[in-house]
Order: structure tokens, then C-alpha cells, then sequence
């Protein structure tokens, strides 16, 4: 695959590693459980286009995370940002007529729109063009450089500029056209002859293992992990990590006729944002990070390569990979020659933000593919936005309006029903927790709208229209219930439906420092004067 002209280190460095990194095991399946800190990371987008459903998906499943451990007071650190570099970008900027960093200052603004319309809360957004980063990622290539992990050869092989990557002969293949192409991605490769710097990668190949072995939870879902076994045990090559056949890129320090492949650019990001190389810096307490959420696209990247470039540089491992799935549209792969891009910023002007963010994680199992569709939004929009939560808060708050001088009522007696839905209300949380912590952001919804369906068949049963004329003590006490039921589910939303979920919390009267978990515990304020109740989904019909 390639002539090298370096020896390699001695085998006695790589055992004495390799015993090293056996003995770190970590516990996970779960994500932050009574953790103070908590390091969650997107990938950082490929500036090479504009950003679009994918983006956005990957962005609020991270904010979701990031929102719910803030509810439960976990102290949290979220990245996002953008991958500048590489020769796909410098292409890129030269179609449009532009030089490569005016082009990615344009589309990194893009990004950061993107986010602040879907209401992402990072906590900073890294730019691999900025002085920080370049200081880090040399600094991590002096630091392999150090271990004895690069040395200098030539790279002759298959190369894909739109994945980046770099792919062994039986990875690719040939397509009736005669054009060679990368076998998981499609793309077109061409076969590349250069100096290059190499990343001894094949001398991990033991060390990853029993790092996976010890640790089976740092790679998810299941099928991703049995992926990536079966390529490292595969048999791992060692790794080109510089180009010379273009410019656009971190030069390599000591030889910058050479620039860093994009790659282990990239993945430094993650340690750059917690301020290395100053390892007393006032974030580096975050590393390592909870979570890298990713693509399963560049899942290999993740979990093979990273994990490997920070074994070699004797830093500590990210605590877990978890890979989601790809979104079609109408059933069709998003792509740049159907034009069947999804911006998600024109349907949050037309929807709003929560319908928007709420159909990414309740419409498909996290981690699965999907299939997005007006008439699946619409429909999903109407069922359990509009007629579900929706309709339960405006049934409550405008008959206590109305029926209950605008206050929440005094309770009188419990009955056995009312118990019943408030002890299912009781142990939502712990649902709630359980299911976001294993990213099952569906799971946590789906508990939400069974208390949600409980509490609409309540009011039906319980009839208050009915009790107003006959039994007011009961008809409060049954508003009352209602109130504490609807004061759980909207803490609950707020990690999904920000928006909205504060807006139901105004309506109910919840303070703004009492909408944390532990608030829950407080009882529901009897006499507390509530807002004029105002809708929160519309329903939707298409023309």
C-alpha cells in the first residue's frame, strides 16, 4: 500500500502502552448519571456546502442531551462548529470564485445561523481555521511526533476527496462506467502518489480491542460496534496524515511542505475547545468528553482513528461514540444533484421551531434511519402537538380561566383516580431519565404522551363542566391535579421543546428558577394568579 522510510518504534514502548490503556475501563451505557461535569460534542460540518436536515438533526438530538443534564444540574459543556480545512474545501472556494478562507468565514456563518434558529445552546462553536486550533493541532503532532508514532514515507493509494478519506483496494470498486468508487459512500476515488507522514495505526490494533473488549459500551448502537470490531480485527494499516498536493490545511510542524490531513485536524477540535495544550486550563476539567455524537458516516474516524491518536499521545479516551442514522426525504437520499436538500430554517418559519425540533427526535428510533415528509411532519404535528399536549393545557387553563377566578385552585380530598395519575406523573422523571440517557429520545417522548393520553381521558372522566354545577370543592381538586400534571410534563419537554415548554410553564405560573428537576418536589402553589392561557400548537391542513 506504501513505502515507508522510517523504522518503527520498539516493540517494548508499544507493550508497556498497551497495558496502560487496557487498564482505563469505563461503566458506558449511560450517559452523565450523577456526573457534576458533562462534555458533550457534535461533529464539527464540513464547510464544503450549506448546512441542512442532517446538520440540524445531529445539533438538536446534542442539545437535547445538553438541555436535559443542565435540568438536572450537571455542570455542561457543549460543542459544536465547523471543519474548515481540507481539498474538498479549497475546491470547493475555487468554484465559487473565492479564496478558501472568505469562503468558509460565509458558510461558517451559515452554520452558526442554523443554530441559533433551531435554539441550540453550545456553550462554544470551534472553527478549525482559528489561532487556537492550529496551536493544538500542532501541539498533538509534536506530541505523537515525541512517542515515537509518526514517521515519514510516500502514499500510494486510493483517495476519495469528498469523504476525505483514505480506502484499502478491496474498499473500493469499479462501477459499469469504469469509474473506481468507495463502496460505503459511493464516491469517486483516485489513486494518489505522495511524500506523506504516517500515523503508526497498525500498532494500535491490539491496544483498540481490549480497549472495546473492556469497555463495550464506548461504541453504539450495537451494529456500529460490531462494524468497527470486525475492521480492526480486519487487520489495521498504518495511517497517511499529510498531504503535499495542496496548501489548504494546518502545516505540519518542522516540514510545512506538508499540511495535516483533515482528519486528525478535525478530531483535535475536541480537545482545543477545553483549552489544550494548557492542560490547567480552566476547561480542560471536561475531558474527557461524555460524548461524541456522530454520523455513521465518519463512525471509523471516532472510534478507530481517535481513539488510537490519543493513545499514542497518552491522553485520556472519550467515554463514548453513539452513531445515528441518515435522513431521506420523501424516500429519496438527500444529494446535491437531486436538489433535495432540506434547509430546516424555511419550516421552522412555516411550522415553528418546537414542531420542528420535536419531529427529529420523536419520529424514528435514535440511531435508525428516516424518512422526512411533509405529510409525516404534519401528521405527527396535529396527533400529539395539537391534539395532544396542545389540547390538554388549553382544556385546563382556559376552564380554570373561566371557572376558577384564573388561580390554581385549593385541592380538597384526593380520590384513588386522582393518586393514580399523579403518582404515573410521579415517575416520569425517572422514565424520562432513563430513556435520554441511552439516547432514546423516542423511548422519552413516548412516556411523556402516555401521562399526557392519562390526564385527557381524566378530564373526560372526571367531568369538571359537569362538577362546576354540582360539587365546586371536587371540580378544583380535579383542576388541581391537572395543574401538577401539566407543571411535570412541561419541565420535562423543555430539553425537546424549549420554546414552547416555557411558554406552558408562563401559563401555569412556574417561576423561571423553579423549572429544574428538583423543583419538582416543591408542591404546586394553591392561589398562584395564572396568565391568560394562550395556544400553543396550531393545527395544520394542507392547501
Amino acid at each position: 500500500m506504501f513505502k515507508h522510510s522510517a523504522k518503527r518504534s520498539k516493540k517494548v514502548f508499544w507493550l508497556l502502552f498497551f497495558k496502560k490503556v487496557t487498564s482505563c475501563t469505563y461503566v458506558l451505557f449511560r450517559l452523565g448519571d450523577g456526573l457534576d461535569k458533562v462534555y458533550i460534542t457534535t461533529p464539527i460540518y464540513y464547510v464544503n456546502g450549506a448546512p441542512h436536515l442532517g446538520h440540524a438533526y445531529t445539533s438538536v438530538a446534542a442539545d437535547v442531551l445538553a438541555r436535559w443534564h443542565r435540568l438536572e444540574g450537571a455542570d455542561v459543556f457543549f460543542l459544536t462548529g465547523t471543519d474548515e480545512h481540507g481539498q474538498k474545501v479549497a475546491a470547493a472556494a475555487r468554484l465559487a470564485g473565492v479564496e478558501p478562507q472568505a469562503f468558509v468565514d460565509g458558510v461558517a456563518a451559515d452554520f452558526k445561523d442554523m443554530a441559533a434558529r433551531m435554539a441550540i445552546s453550545n456553550d462554544d462553536f470551534i472553527r478549525t481555521t482559528e489561532p487556537r486550533h492550529k496551536a493544538a493541532a500542532q501541539a498533538i503532532w509534536r506530541r505523537l511526533a515525541e512517542a515515537g508514532a509518526i514517521y515519514l514515507g510516500k502514499y500510494e493509494g486510493w483517495y476519495s476527496v469528498r469523504d476525505e478519506a483514505f480506502y484499502d483496494a478491496e474498499e473500493t470498486a469499479l462501477r459499469p462506467d469504469g469509474v473506481r468508487i468507495a463502496v460505503a459512500s459511493g464516491a469517486p476515488v483516485e489513486w494518489v502518489v505522495e511524500p506523506s507522514y504516517f500515523f503508526k495505526l497498525s500498532a494500535f490494533e491490539a491496544p483498540l480491542l481490549a480497549f472495546y473488549e473492556a469497555n463495550p459500551g464506548f461504541i453504539a448502537p450495537a451494529a456500529k460496534r460490531n462494524e468497527i470490531l470486525s475492521f480492526v480485527r480486519g487487520g489495521l494499516h498504518d495511517l497517511s496524515i499529510s498531504r503535499t498536493s495542496f496548501t489548504w490545511g494546518i502545516p505540519v510542524p518542522g516540514d510545512e511542505a506538508h499540511v495535516m490531513y483533515v482528519w486528525l485536524d478535525a478530531l483535535v477540535n475536541y480537545l482545543t475547545a477545553v483549552g489544550y495544550p494548557d492542560e490547567t486550563a480552566p476547561r480542560w476539567g471536561y475531558w474527557p468528553a461524555n460524548l461524541h455524537l456522530v454520523g455513521k458516516e465518519i463512525i471509523r474516524f471516532h472510534a478507530v482513528y481517535w481513539p488510537a491518536f490519543l493513545m499514542a499521545a497518552g491522553l485520556e479516551l472519550p467515554k463514548r461514540v453513539f452513531s445515528h442514522g441518515w435522513w431521506t426525504v420523501e424516500g429519496e437520499k438527500m444529494s446535491k444533484s437531486t436538489g433535495n436538500f432540506i434547509d430546516v430554517r424555511p419550516l421552522v418559519d412555516e411550522f415553528g421551531l418546537d414542531v420542528v425540533r420535536f419531529f427529529l427526535v420523536r419520529e424514528v428510533p435514535f440511531g435508525n434511519d428516516g424518512d422526512f415528509s411533509r405529510k409525516a411532519l404534519i401528521a405527527r404535528t396535529n396527533a400529539e402537538l395539537a391534539n395532544g399536549i396542545g389540547n390538554l393545557a388549553q382544556r385546563t387553563l382556559s376552564f380554570i380561566a373561566k371557572n376558577a377566578g384564573g388561580v390554581v385552585p385549593a385541592r380538597g380530598v384526593l380520590t384513588e383516580e386522582d393518586h393514580a395519575l399523579l403518582e404515573q406523573a410521579g415517575a416520569l422523571p425517572e422514565k424520562v431519565r432513563g430513556a435520554i440517557t441511552r439516547l432514546a429520545f423516542h423511548e422519552a417522548l413516548d412516556e411523556i404522551w402516555k401521562v399526557i393520553r392519562a390526564a385527557d381521558g381524566y378530564i373526560d372522566r372526571q367531568a369538571p363542566w359537569v362538577l362546576r354545577k354540582s360539587d365546586t370543592a371536587r371540580m378544583n381538586t380535579v383542576l388541581f391535579t391537572l395543574v401538577r400534571v401539566l407543571r411535570t410534563v412541561a419541565v420535562l419537554l423543555q430539553p425537546f421543546m424549549p420554546e414552547s415548554a416555557g411558554k406552558l410553564l408562563d401559563q401555569l405560573g412556574v417561576a423561571a428558577d423553579a423549572r429544574q428537576l428538583a423543583a419538582l418536589d416543591t408542591p404546586v402553589a394553591e392561589g398562584t394568579t395564572l396568565p391568560a392561557p394562550v395556544g400553543l400548537f396550531p393545527r395544520f391542513v394542507e392547501a
